[in-house]
């Protein structure tokens, strides 16, 4: 008998004690990579880069550049999905459509760079990024970055050195535009005076948060660029309510 009392006694400390539940873990992020045409060099940059700002807003970020991951049991596991230098096309019919319940049920998308150049054939994910590349000028380019509030401008512009998105539209009117680059200050800008370069807004039940910065390894350990993204993972997360 007292084998099998002492194995009862353990197996009722196991049992949590009422009133009392687990601690919730941390919030989670999945960092999607996967590339269906051009394939950037600074993506392993990115990833970690995107980790660690994850860990500094107390979330856990998993990256994976696999499409499987898209499916609804996997993703409501998740606060925000970030598309890191996505190339083409990416997911499929059924991927898609568990991407598009994700959002409707609340979660978060943020798109980096190179995510404005994928899945031109699916028209939510368009409005869910808010434009699609155009082109871009050749190599890299010097030009300022100018954070932006409300329409008008916000604080001091910084220096950036990256490639340079031309978009297929003009997302102002649509999103929440939070920067700006100055075309007159590098050559093949194509939007003009008004050139938007991150942007966020509520969609479709969710949000959504991008930024055209991001083809340049450098451009990661840059602290204004950190900061930009740092801004969007809190976003996205819907940690803080204001992009």
């Amino acid at each position: 008998m007292r084998p099998l009392l002492i194995a009862l006694l353990c197996s009722l400390a196991l049992l949590p004690l009422p009133g009392l539940a687990a601690a919730p873990g941390p919030d989670r992020v999945l960092i999607f990579s996967r590339t269906a045409k051009f394939h950037h060099d600074s993506i392993p940059v990115a990833v970690a880069a995107l980790r660690e700002l994850s860990a500094e807003a107390g979330m856990t970020a998993d990256p994976s550049d696999d499409p499987r991951d898209f499916r609804p049991d996997n993703l409501a596991l998740y606060r925000a999905v970030v598309f890191a230098n996505t190339t083409g096309d990416v997911l499929d019919a059924a991927q898609q459509a568990a991407m598009e319940q994700f959002i409707r049920n609340g979660g978060g998308f943020m798109g980096v760079h190179a995510a404005a150049d994928t899945e031109y054939d699916w028209p939510w994910y368009g409005e869910l990024v808010g434009a699609w590349f155009h082109k871009h000028p050749e190599g890299l380019q010097d030009t300022r970055v100018q954070p932006e509030r409300d329409g008008k401008p916000s604080g001091p512009s910084w220096p950036i050195r990256d490639e340079l998105y031309n978009y297929r539209r003009n997302p102002r009117g649509m999103v929440q535009v939070i920067a700006t680059v100055d075309e007159a200050r590098y050559d093949g800008g194509t939007m003009g005076a008004d050139h938007p370069i991150a942007w966020c807004r509520p969609f479709d039940g969710g949000r959504s948060w991008y930024t055209g910065l991001g083809h340049d390894a450098a451009v990661y350990a840059n602290p204004d660029v950190r900061a930009q993204l740092r801004r969007g993972l809190r976003y996205a997360a819907g940690h803080a309510p204001d992009c």
